[in-house]
């Protein structure tokens, strides 16, 4: 059986979503500049490529009519590479490097494409078109009601509930905030984003680092921030993560495919997961879905070295961190998407990339990146060091 690796990671850096540098380019055409330059970058032989395999939380609009596909033309290739865009909301473009992992596997191809995008500027979130099943709504008291579940519940009161249920304070989920932008900040000082990231020119100027990482932020700020989602809550903007636009890519491939074409790998993947809990406290989905990937990678969270979990708000990250028993200084050592950003398609490929890279730099064995997922879901992926 073919084993799968990574072989190359790029993003744009991520921009403030209506007021940031992308809010006046297309996603598609800021897409089209991370492929053109993670082709350029790793010498990719371009026709050799069995499919482009992008993630996107809300494909309508100009993230409509297979987006994906609108990024083979834009960014060259040939036209017989074709295309497909997966949604499976904040995990979608780690899902899509799973899928490529199974068609490697199974040898179905040895090179694939893999990543994500999101313009939250230019495709509201929901959809132009929100048409929620009556079933399925909060305020709906039917009693064919499927489980009692409200799918279309708000991320932020999903931060509520579980900030609620497992007794994380607002001075908690602060102090997590305020770490991951000195993390960030302190990696940027050390040049550690240089290498997964690519300018891109905007109606602005160029854009080359993240816009949302905030290295002054300080706790007597964030106090007197009110409540985001409902009153008396504990959730604000500074311990959720910023509306954000980016695009991510990866290369995925066969071990051989990289050996014999110069590649160099930068970690094998292992195993995958994905699990579904209840959308109310959507965010331990990540719980589930590492006791599921550790199990089937047959390791234990105290053989993994980096973890790269992804902060849609602070409070499902701490209450994952404390179920799953992890130890902080392992998570997002570079910081996480509280200072760097979300980009709902595009995080899944950022946050598998950078573990693969800390992975590295760090001279651990193993890594893993998981993340909470919209509609009560969790995604998970092991790594281990090519070296």
């Amino acid at each position: 059986m073919a084993v799968p690796v990574i072989a190359g990671f790029l993003r744009t850096p991520f921009a403030k979503a209506h007021r940031g540098a992308l809010k006046d380019v297309r996603p598609d055409d800021f897409s089209a500049e991370v492929v053109r330059g993670l082709i350029s970058k790793n010498n990719i032989v371009t026709g050799d490529l069995e499919d482009l395999l992008l993630g996107c939380a809300y494909p309508e609009g100009e993230q409509g009519n297979n987006i994906g596909r609108i990024i083979t033309y834009l960014s060259g290739l040939p036209n017989k590479i074709p295309a497909s865009t997966t949604n499976r909301l904040c995990g979608s473009s780690m899902q899509t490097i799973h899928m490529a992992c199974g068609s490697i596997s199974m040898g179905a191809g040895e090179i694939f494409l893999c990543g994500g995008v999101e313009s939250m500027s230019r495709v509201m979130r929901g959809g132009f078109n929100f048409t929620p099943n009556p079933l399925l709504s909060p305020d709906t008291n039917s009693p064919q009601k499927y489980n009692g579940n409200d799918a279309y519940i708000s991320m932020g009161t999903t931060a509520e509930n579980v900030a609620k249920k497992y007794s994380i304070s607002r001075e908690e989920q602060e102090v997590f905030a305020m770490e991951s932008h000195k993390k960030a900040a302190y990696a940027y000082k050390k040049g550690y984003f240089e290498e997964e990231l690519i300018s891109i020119e905007t109606p602005e100027g160029t854009l080359i680092k993240d816009e949302c990482i905030r290295e002054n932020t300080n706790l007597e700020s964030m106090k007197k921030l009110k409540p985001a989602f409902i009153e008396n809550g504990t959730v604000t903007a500074a311990t959720s993560s910023p509306l954000t636009d980016g695009a991510a890519f990866t290369i995925i491939c066969s071990e051989d495919y990289a050996l014999k074409n110069n590649m160099t790998p930068i970690a094998k993947i292992t195993s995958t997961a994905v699990t579904g809990c209840s959308p109310s406290y959507m965010g331990m989905g990540p719980v589930e879905a590492s006791k599921k990937v550790l199990k089937r990678a047959n390791i234990e969270m105290n053989d993994i070295g980096v973890i790269e979990l992804n902060e849609a708000f602070s409070s499902q990250s701490l209450a994952v961190i404390n179920s799953l028993n992890i130890d902080t200084e392992k998570v997002n050592v570079d910081g996480g998407a509280l200072s760097i950003g979300h980009p709902l398609g595009a995080s899944g490929a950022r946050i598998t990339g950078k573990a693969a890279m800390l992975m590295n730099r760090l001279d651990t064995q193993y890594s893993l990146a998981t993340m909470c997922i919209g509609g009560g879901m969790g995604i998970a992926t092991i790594l281990e060091n090519y070296n």
